[in-house]
Order: C-alpha cells, then structure tokens, then sequence
C-alpha cells in the first residue's frame, strides 16, 4: 500500500461519519513512512464530518500497467489543523508540486506561496496505522466507482469497487449495483455513497460525481446525487472558466480558513 500511495497521483479518502459514509479525491502524500494528505481549508465542511477517528485511503486508479488492481488501507487517522501551513511547507509540500500542477503554479517559490497565501493552511490527516489492507478492482471504466459504506462497530469504513450500467440521479431511484470482485453486494438498508472523479490532463478540473442512499440488497436507493460518469478525461478550461475557477477556489479556501481561526480562537478563550 506504501508503495503504491508513494507512486501515484490520485487517490480517495474515504471516512463514515456525523453526515454519513463520504469519500473525495486527494493527492497522496507521505508524512515520514506514513499515508497522508493535506486537504486546502475549502474542504472544512467535510472535516467536520471526520468523528470515527478511523478513515480508509484507497487507489483505485493506480500508475503502471493497465492490469494493476487498486488498493485500500483501513485504519486510525490523526487529524491536525495547519492554519499557518507551516508543518505543509516544511514536510509535504515538495511532494505536493510534484504531483499536482496547480500546487506547482501557487507554491513553487515563496513569491508564489507570498501571493496565493490561501493554499498553505492545510488541514493534515494520516493513517497512523494500517489496521486492514485489502486488494480491490480498479476503476477501468466510467461508470465504475468506489461504495463506501460503514464498517463494523464503529471501524474504519468498507469500501469496494462497484458499477452499474446507469446511475439515476433523482431521488427515490434505484440503482442495480455490481461489486467489481464479483461478491454479492449483500446490503441491509445501511447507509452508503457512491462516488467515483476524473480530471483534466492539468488537474485544474477535478470532477467528482456520486449517489447517496441506502444499500439494500444488490441495489442503491439513491436519496442525493449530483453529476454523471463519463467515460473521458475532462478538457482543460478556457481562460475565461480557468479565471472563474480560480476565483471560487480563492473565496472557499479563504472562507474555510477564517471560519477555522475564529473556531481556534474560541477554543483558546
């Protein structure tokens, strides 16, 4: 897992939580010997979910040969606020621009880092120990995606690879599930989330889509959903769209960081 973490690019974090079972796409980082990500202060609201203490790490998309399967690690998560970013520049952010483009674009110098202040600040997680690491398919085609799902008293969540030929959006749908290893889906009217990414060749567009529901037996009943699988790579944007994704990415890790520093100073006074 180790390995495979360190090689790649993309990655998901998956976590079940006050909202739910919840997964999102991340840059994989290593923190000494360790999995880890550094989330931008834009994914606050979602950190907010992360109560178990527990999470899962997954790579369902994995470099190499087209035959290699993906993987996920279950474990402890340390979750630590980097409002100054202080512990990101010195420890993961060299990882990071090597990576991932737009770090490179904001953070490759201290000019860049001066001026795009609002990508430091970091919110830290990482696996502290790999309690059960499992071999899962990969994502091979659109309408794969990862199924998240609680785990057992309260552990880390279970995650397989699954698809379907559709993926209704409405609530109160159904969708007929496929577990990629195989097995039977087997589900009892837990809650579960589907959600699967894709990007553009400049990581400036990283999409997520998912659905939102109860399993029950080899079916999602989708209560929330948004987006679609699609089969290819996202095209990079036009200058106007970059210019206006730039500028909701600057307002959400802006937002994020302020509403961090006022919970910080509470908790001081």
């Amino acid at each position: 897992m180790v390995t495979v973490w360190r090689r790649s690019t993309a990655a998901e974090l998956c976590w079940s939580g006050t909202g739910g079972p919840a997964g999102i796409p991340v840059v994989p980082l290593m923190w000494g010997d360790l999995p880890c990500v550094a989330l931008p202060m834009a994914h606050l609201d979602a950190v907010d979910t992360m109560t178990s203490g527990r999470a899962a790490f997954a790579v369902t998309d994995p470099p190499g040969a087209e035959a290699a399967g993906g993987t996920v690690a279950a474990g402890p998560v340390d979750i630590r606020f980097d409002l100054e970013g202080k512990r990101f520049a010195d420890h993961l952010l060299e990882q990071e621009i090597v990576k991932h483009p737009p770090t490179r674009l904001r953070a490759d110098g201290l000019m860049a880092r001066r001026e795009n202040w609002w990508w430091m600040p970091r919110v830290l997680i990482t696996l502290t120990e790999l309690e059960e690491v499992r071999e899962i398919p990969a994502r091979r085609r659109g309408e794969d995606a990862l199924l998240v799902r609680p785990g057992a008293q309260g552990g880390a969540p279970r995650v397989d690879t699954v698809t379907a030929r559709t993926w209704p959006e409405a609530p109160g749908g159904g969708v007929e599930l496929w577990r990629r290893d195989g097995a039977a889906l087997e589900g009892a009217g837990e809650p579960a989330f589907a959600f699967a990414h894709r990007h553009s060749p400049d990581f400036e567009r990283w999409e997520r889509w998912y659905r939102a529901g109860r399993a029950e037996g080899e079916v999602l009943k989708v209560a929330a959903g948004t987006g679609a699988p699609e089969p290819e790579p996202l095209r990079p944007y036009n200058l106007l769209a970059r210019y206006r994704n730039h500028r909701d990415v600057v307002r959400a890790c802006r937002a994020g960081i302020a509403r961090a520093e006022a919970r910080a100073r509470s908790d001081s006074g």
